[in-house]
């Protein structure tokens, strides 16, 4: 059946009715919307129609209806009208990323917690690297006859070190080609790729040569596999109780539980996709089948993006949540960019 021009219209009302009062919407409603152009009996029809095609649903203890996840799918891809934000609301963005953020980590868990603030609903952060992270150059500085530091700089220039101990002794003569050797084998490849290298040279080294070599490797590998896990930050789980949707305890445990104890699990993005939004069951984690999600990502620099994610209902209201992400995660990309200047408070978020 096609979705006419008269059916498009009634499940954008329904949805954006729907968004504010968390009521189902009436056909009487309805009618009154449309300017009483169109009779009850129509739109009553044309709400029979659209719940037949997946759109509408009908809760049991209502005449009313309200959007399914096709009826929000549609809805935000052809029905829902872009926002611009109001200067109150591009002031209170840019106050709160006015203030001094020093670590990245501390960027990230703080961006999280002032978009919760400012779209009233729950809200994780992490940053992820670009591309796969590798060794890019190693340094080796002696410390003591069985100790020495090793230095490594990842892809992005992140530097990180640490003491080592040897069970033999490992002289400072020693350590510059120690780390000619790494720097000549074992950089921009993976830990595994590493790995394998190691035990191909292992025949041709002495032990005094093998087993300090061994240990910055095996250090380099667990740098390797620190980069690859996202540290996710969640926020605002409180808001969640606010929501009609979410007072019934029973309903919030499972989404409590997913933003608290497997917020490693949230939904990330493609690297080419600057924003998603993501509708009930489109959600692949069980936990998200009664909510959606918002996610968009952000330029750090140094080979890393940051995400932005926002938790809700299915009922939340798309457009200003898209519109204050969008420009949030804008507005962090030309804080962490040469200029350090943040996005004119005129600009259309699209």
């Amino acid at each position: 059946m096609k979705l006419t021009e008269r059916k498009r219209k009634i499940l954008k009302v329904v949805t954006e009715r729907y968004i504010d009062t968390a009521d189902p919407v009436s056909s009487k409603f309805l009618a009154q919307a449309m300017g009483g152009k169109i009779s009850s009996a129509t739109i009553r029809n044309e709400l029979a129609d659209l719940t037949d095609m997946g759109y509408l649903e009908q809760p049991h203890t209502s005449a009313g209806r309200v959007p399914s996840p096709k009826g929000y799918r549609l809805y935000v891809n052809e029905l829902m009208e872009h926002k611009t934000l109001s200067q109150q609301e591009t002031d209170q963005i840019n106050s709160a990323l006015s203030g001094k953020m020093r670590e990245l980590d501390s960027v990230i868990a703080q961006a999280g917690q002032m978009v919760s603030s400012i779209v009233s609903y729950p809200a994780y952060s992490a940053a992820v690297e670009k591309s796969s992270v590798t060794i890019q150059r190693y340094d080796l500085l002696p410390v003591d006859a069985n100790s020495f530091i090793a230095v490594v700089m990842t892809t992005g220039s992140r530097v990180k070190s640490q003491l080592l101990h040897c069970s033999i002794a490992v002289t400072p003569d020693e350590l510059p080609a120690l780390a000619n050797l790494l720097n000549s084998h074992f950089t921009g490849i993976s830990g595994q790729e590493m790995g394998q290298k190691l035990m191909s040279l292992a025949g041709q080294l002495g032990a005094e040569l093998f087993m300090p070599l061994s240990l910055a490797i095996e250090y380099a590998s667990e740098v390797l596999d620190r980069s690859a896990q996202n540290q996710v930050f969640t926020t605002g789980q409180a808001q969640l109780f606010q929501q009609p949707e979410f007072q019934d305890l029973s309903k919030a445990n499972e989404l409590m539980g997913l933003l608290t104890d497997q917020k490693d699990t949230l939904p990330v993005l493609d690297e080419n996709t600057s924003m998603q939004i993501l509708i009930g069951p489109e959600n692949v984690n069980e936990a998200l089948r009664d909510a959606s999600v918002v996610v968009a990502s952000y330029d750090i620099g140094d080979n890393m993006r940051g995400l932005i994610g926002v938790v809700g209902p299915t009922r939340m209201d798309y457009a200003a949540v898209a519109a204050r992400l969008s420009y949030f995660a804008e507005s962090l990309t030309k804080m962490f960019g040469k200029n350090n200047q943040l996005p004119p408070k005129e600009d259309t978020i699209p």
